[in-house]
């Protein structure tokens, strides 16, 4: 009894040591990709020395993190292991506030988690790759707050559940939407590289 007393808790930096040190095969997969974006933002900020601000480099931290937080949270999604993601359904078809989005959950996800549950940990995992990476950000922030709008309304009243818990995740994703990431020290354009391509093609059809 003293022991589990004395036990520490959770923290932090212990679940994010569990988190990088676990010995699965999506571990490895994660340090790709970490090693890989600061790789590109190395490259990026090398190449253009706009990119070179304080502002920059919070955007891109912040867009890591957040593609990480994706990343983390398929884990408990691998195919063929659907009971945690089943589990949520239930809750959303219990607590929804639109009775049709719980019917739908009901009636046709549900029952054919076998299709749907490939298709949500995909998902999860190519918003979080799209981040990490800083690609095709504002195409897959779009299908984050969908996401996010889902679970908000599908698990509103459900116990013990804060409603502002998915508010601030569809505000994060409606500001990716709006300012898309991947253009701080990622893979996309900025807007004035693509001016200067839209430029140079100008002049080279004008040539022609």
């Amino acid at each position: 009894m003293e022991n589990d007393h004395l036990k520490p808790e959770p923290n932090p930096v212990s679940d994010l040591l569990v988190f990088l040190t676990n010995s699965i095969w999506p571990t490895a997969v994660y340090w790709v990709l970490l090693l890989a974006s600061v790789g590109i933002a190395f490259s990026a900020w090398q190449r253009d020395p706009a990119q070179r601000t304080v502002r920059t480099v919070g955007v891109a931290v912040l867009r890591l993190i957040m593609g990480t937080m994706w990343w983390q949270q398929s884990l408990w999604k691998i195919p063929p292991n659907y009971d945690g993601l089943v589990f949520w359904m239930k809750q959303m078809v219990a607590h929804s506030s639109i009775p049709l989005q719980a019917a739908a959950v009901d009636q046709f996800v549900v029952p054919h988690i076998s299709v749907f549950g490939p298709l949500v940990y995909l998902l999860e995992v190519l918003i979080g790759v799209s981040l990490m990476l800083g690609v095709v950000t504002r195409l897959f922030a779009v299908l984050g707050l969908l996401m996010a709008l889902n679970l908000w309304v599908g698990l509103y009243s459900a116990p013990n559940e804060w409603p502002w818990t998915y508010g601030y995740l569809i505000v994060i994703q409606a500001l990716f939407v709006l300012d898309p990431p991947g253009r701080r020290l990622g893979l996309e354009k900025t807007p004035v590289e693509i001016a200067e391509a839209t430029r140079r093609v100008e002049l080279l059809r004008k040539r022609l």
